[in-house]
């Protein structure tokens, strides 16, 4: 007998999570065990409300432009779920006669999937997980689909803003990234050094504790060598104690927000050494980009998908699905699945080995793990007669 399908998106958008979309609705239009393909409006919330798209029918140019749209086609949600939910998720999901549900997204949304892997448990309803998370924060998965359009952005950025710094040597410029316990993103503005030296000065990554007096030192003596930098700067920096380093302005269910690092930092720099700053922070424009996308995070991310749906299909359950770095050159991966209680939840932090030795940079073994995943970084030559 089919049984439908039904996927769910959770946590932020990337500029591939409509691609995991679409693979997943292709494969589940090929499968024979599956019967309808239903899309939850708005994430987990839209189970709970019963609120179902039914991706059943779409053709092959509908799913094509479902992978050319930013955002999240079906919508998402951080809801928060109480015990409740997860027993009224268990009788909407056997009511629709929904044998195989995925979950599309990073930690919070894993942590999701397995408890409600756990609630169906004597249903026969499968679940699993599809990895998403531009931050590449999550576990047990060399990365993540979305980790490589926003590296890729943070790179093309960073090599515009350190041009445009050079042209105009002015001040310091702090461009402050997404991420706010990891620096994956942050340290991806190095890539931009490929491009003929228009690599940033400095990176501040949240795995280093920051040194005020240090950092102020480090600006003070890279000036006397050149009138404009560039200092990439992650969303989470803390000091040696672990506290944020600028102070909390917003509280949520979800998370507590601090304010601007980038402003602090640039304010630090003026009145503490009489220098020209400013900052910028690009916010959600990372996260939203698929002008920018990689080539190689699209497929990966069309491929988790189908996989999802071809392994959820065979029995499989309570798992996420992982990619596997087989070697970097030539680059090759493989798809697997991984336990959801072998730790995936846990935040995947930079290994010390990625980190320059002073603190203030990422390292070549860093450089050689991304590229990969980020691709080239050449503009489009435009001629003119």
């Amino acid at each position: 007998m089919k049984k439908n399908l039904l996927i769910i998106h959770g946590g932020g958008p990337t500029g591939v999570i409509n691609v995991s979309l679409a693979g997943a609705i292709r494969a589940g239009q090929k499968n024979p065990n599956v019967g309808k393909i239903f899309g939850a409006r708005n994430g987990m919330g839209g189970l709970l409300r019963e609120d179902f798209i039914d991706l059943s029918n779409l053709t092959k140019e509908e799913t094509d432009l479902i992978i050319n749209t930013p955002g999240s086609a079906i919508g998402t949600s951080r809801d928060p779920l109480e015990e409740k939910d997860y027993k009224k998720a268990r009788e909407i999901l056997v009511k629709n006669n929904i044998g195989y549900c995925l979950l599309n997204g990073g930690n919070g949304t894993m942590n999701t999937c397995a408890k409600l892997a756990r609630e169906m448990e004597g249903t026969g309803v499968k679940v699993l997980g599809i990895p998403k998370t531009m931050d590449n924060d999550l576990g047990n998965t060399d990365h993540a689909p979305g980790f490589g359009s926003a590296a890729r952005y943070m790179a093309e950025i960073t090599k515009e803003l350190v041009a445009d710094v050079k042209g105009l040597p002015i001040h310091v410029v702090i461009l402050e990234a997404m991420g706010r316990n990891a620096g994956w993103v942050t340290g991806a503005g190095a890539l931009a050094n490929d491009q003929e030296g228009f690599g940033p000065d400095l990176i501040l990554l949240p795995e280093v504790a920051f040194d005020e007096e240090k950092f102020l030192a480090k600006i003070k003596e890279l000036r006397k060598k050149k009138s404009g930098l560039v200092v990439l700067a992650s969303e989470g920096l803390k000091d040696k104690d672990g506290k944020f380093i600028t102070k909390p302005i917003f509280k949520s269910d979800r998370a507590v927000y601090y304010g601007d690092v980038g402003s602090h930092l640039a304010n630090l720099i003026i009145s503490k050494l009489n220098i020209k700053a400013r900052a910028e922070r690009p916010g959600l424009l990372m996260r939203s980009s698929i002008s920018l996308r990689s080539e190689v995070d699209v497929k990966e991310a069309y491929e988790v998908g189908k996989f999802a749906v071809e392994k959820i299909s065979q029995g499989e359950n309570s798992a996420m699905v992982a990619i596997e770095r087989i070697s970097n050159d030539p680059y090759q991966v493989a798809y697997k699945l991984v336990g959801l209680s072998e730790g995936i939840i846990e935040e995947k932090i930079m290994d010390e080995s990625y980190i320059s030795e002073d603190g203030f940079y990422v390292s070549d073994k860093y450089l050689a793990y991304l590229r990969p995943l980020v691709g080239n970084l050449d503009n489009k030559m435009i001629s003119l007669n």
